[in-house]
C-alpha cells in the first residue's frame, strides 16, 4: 500500500483509503472461475481497492436464483474457456443477462481463461476482442494456471471503479460487511475514506 501527503499533525503518517466492492465471477463450469482468485486488492495511488469476490461455485444452473447472486454487484468478470466455443456462447449470455438485469454502472470484464493452452485454441483472440469492444467490456486473456494476465485484469477493473461512495453515505453504511452465506444480504458498496 502506498501513502502520500505529509504526516498529520499530531505526527502520524494519513492513512489509506480503502474501497471495497461487489465483484461477481460468472461462466460455465470449469472454465477456471474458482482458480483465478478467491479474495483479491490492488493498490492504486493512495486508495487500496479490496474486492469481495461472489463465486457461483457451478450454480450457473439454477439461472433464477441469479438476479440474487449478482444484485449489488459493482463489477463481474465473465469467464470463458479458450478451448471450448460454447463456453464462449454462454459467456455472451451472462453479458446480456447482467447488461438486463444489474446495476446499469456495472464494470463488466470479459476473461478469456486457459491461455497457457493457446495450442488448442478454438476461441480466436481477435473475436472475443472485437466482441468485448462492441459490448463495451475490458477483455483480457488469462491463465489461472500461471497467473498471465489475472493481477492485470483486476487492476484494469479497479481504475473503473469510481472512488467515491454515492451509494451509502454514512460512515456505518460504509463500512458495513456482507455475511457469503445469505444471497439476500446487502452487498458492502465502495467505501472510500479514513
Amino acid at each position: 500500500m502506498s501513502t502520500r501527503g505529509t504526516g498529520r499533525a499530531n505526527g502520524s503518517l494519513p492513512q489509506t483509503k480503502i474501497c471495497q466492492f461487489k465483484l461477481v465471477l460468472l461462466g460455465d463450469m470449469a472454465v477456471g472461475k474458482s482458480s483465478l482468485v478467491l479474495r483479491f486488492s490492488v493498490c492504486l495511488d493512495d486508495t487500496t481497492v479490496k474486492f469481495e469476490i461472489w463465486d457461483t461455485a457451478g450454480q450457473e444452473r439454477y439461472h433464477s436464483l441469479a438476479p440474487m447472486y449478482y444484485r449489488g454487484a459493482q463489477a463481474a468478470i465473465v469467464v470463458f474457456d479458450i478451448t471450448k466455443p460454447e463456453t464462449f456462447e454462454r459467456a455472451k449470455a451472462w453479458v446480456k443477462e447482467l447488461q438486463r438485469q444489474a446495476s446499469p454502472n456495472i464494470v463488466i470484464a470479459l476473461a478469456g481463461n486457459k491461455a497457457d493452452l493457446a495450442d488448442k485454441r478454438l476461441v480466436e483472440y481477435e473475436e472475443a476482442q472485437t466482441y468485448a469492444e462492441d459490448t463495451g467490456l475490458l477483455f483480457m486473456e488469462t491463465s489461472a494456471k500461471t497467473a498471465m494476465n489475472v493481477n492485470e485484469l483486476f487492476l484494469a477493473i479497479a481504475k473503473k471503479m469510481p472512488k467515491t461512495d454515492t451509494q451509502n453515505p454514512t460512515h456505518a453504511a460504509r463500512h458495513r460487511g456482507v455475511n457469503l452465506q445469505d444471497p439476500d444480504a446487502q452487498s458492502t458498496r465502495s467505501c472510500c475514506g479514513n
